[in-house]
């Protein structure tokens, strides 16, 4: 099960008419609806099941530059701004710390990687600094293992994902947004060539425009209208130790393990080296676009074929306007955890800081993370459905760069100076 978020009093109806639908109440959906609600552009946001109740609460809190694409780390410095305004902006504490990140190299060849992507990225004027395994111990103290190097990134960050959505919601209500949950959005309504309302399981809404932010979903949701998007999903395990005297402040990811600290004083850790992927259709379907990425990570993922194959082929992946869709049939997609993960993971973190052999585990959880083949997400207009906008597909960053990303989408919707240049996230480079 997710992490419980913190609670949201959400609207049981919704209007006839408004401007903008989105679907999808994760965070990126959220970030969105305060952007448009901001400009008093009237939204509505539908959810499935339960606001974040899915990759927006489950993901591990970590709000990076280092180690991006080079054309996704300037929506990742815009991101930066915005997280550190966020507070402020939503009246709420979302929990975000600008307490850096490091991630480890084991090897020199490890390390050479690092110091490629900092020498790719010097025309941004990222803060990153390569340190050698003394600056290591003192930064992080109390260590034993054996590290060629490190890459850390002081102004990286991290927030609370149980906190950030809800304060994000309570902010766009008080905007004038409305929030829907247990309402799904079975298709659209299309009228002169364009998006005129969404159809939902209690009845339709007229709109201008609709967003869709469904994430992992977005693929069926998009392949019911017969537009094709290729994203895969993968599973991360997670576990959270009660609160205890940890070695240092920044999240730390090292080749098989990371760890961050946690508001309470504990740490979210994870098997930084390993994703489930238990087969579906879909990886049959369109695998074949993930070569060139699976050259590069070669060991990341776990593949295996049982149960999870069958029922994502009993989820329709088409379906007509009055029949019950896939999103009413799974309000909450709840993976199972992976314990062999996590025990790898906590293996291999108290070999490198025998601190943590003193750690309780007080929670595990997993996440199923939407995957594009370039990693990067889809922000644009569907220009095989005018009137429809996207956001999805962030391959695990969704979180860290969701205010960026929400701004950037509403900016496209409304006609605004897009806060970056969009062009890495266009639709059609598939």
């Amino acid at each position: 099960m997710a992490p419980s978020i913190s609670p949201v009093q959400t609207s049981q109806d919704f209007p006839e008419t408004t401007s903008v639908v989105i679907i999808g109440g994760g965070i990126v959906g959220l970030t969105a609806a305060l952007a448009l609600a901001e400009r008093n552009i009237p939204v509505v946001v539908l959810e499935k099941g339960t606001l974040a109740g899915e990759q927006s609460s489950r993901n591990l809190g970590w709000i990076r530059k280092t180690s991006r694409h080079h054309e996704d780390v300037p929506l990742a410095m815009a991101a930066d701004r915005l997280w550190a305004g966020m507070a402020e902006r939503v009246g709420s504490d979302v929990g975000y710390r600008q307490a850096g990140i490091m991630f480890l190299a084991r090897t020199e060849e490890q390390l050479a990687m690092h110091e490629a992507w900092k020498a790719s990225v010097t025309d941004l004027e990222v803060d990153s600094r390569i340190l050698s395994s003394r600056e290591i111990d003192a930064k992080v103290p109390g260590g034993k293992g054996q590290w060629a190097g490190a890459i850390h990134t002081p102004t990286d960050g991290r927030a609370e994902p149980t906190l950030a959505a809800s304060a994000i919601a309570r902010a766009a209500i008080a905007k004038g947004a409305i929030i829907v949950e247990q309402c799904a959005v079975r298709t659209l309504e299309m009228s002169g060539g364009r998006v005129s309302g969404v159809v939902t399981e209690r009845g339709e809404i007229r709109c201008k425009q609709a967003l869709l932010t469904g994430g992992m979903w977005s693929r069926r949701f998009l392949g019911n209208l017969g537009v094709s998007l290729p994203t895969l999903p993968v599973i991360c395990s997670v576990f959270k130790t009660a609160p205890m005297e940890g070695p240092t402040d920044i999240a730390v990811g090292g080749p098989d393990f990371s760890f961050r600290k946690h508001r309470d004083g504990g740490y979210i850790v994870t098997q930084r080296g390993a994703l489930s992927a238990p087969l579906t259709l879909d990886h049959l379907l369109i695998g074949s676009r993930y070569l060139d990425a699976l050259k590069t990570q070669r060991g990341l993922l776990r593949i295996s074929f049982g149960k999870p194959f069958f029922k994502d082929l009993a989820l329709p992946r088409r379906w007509k306007t009055g029949k019950i869709s896939p999103f009413e049939r799974v309000r909450t997609m709840d993976p199972a955890t992976v314990p062999e993960l996590n025990d790898e993971a906590m293996t291999n973190l108290t070999a490198a800081w025998p601190v943590f052999k003193e750690a309780t585990i007080e929670s595990s959880w997993a996440g199923m993370i939407d995957i594009t083949p370039d990693s990067n997400p889809v922000i644009d207009e569907v220009t095989a459905i005018p009137g429809l906008s996207i956001a999805t597909g962030f391959s695990g960053h969704g979180f860290g760069t969701s205010p960026a990303a929400g701004q950037l989408i509403a900016d496209l919707m409304s006609g605004a100076e897009p806060i970056i240049d969009p062009a890495p996230y266009r639709f059609d480079r598939f």
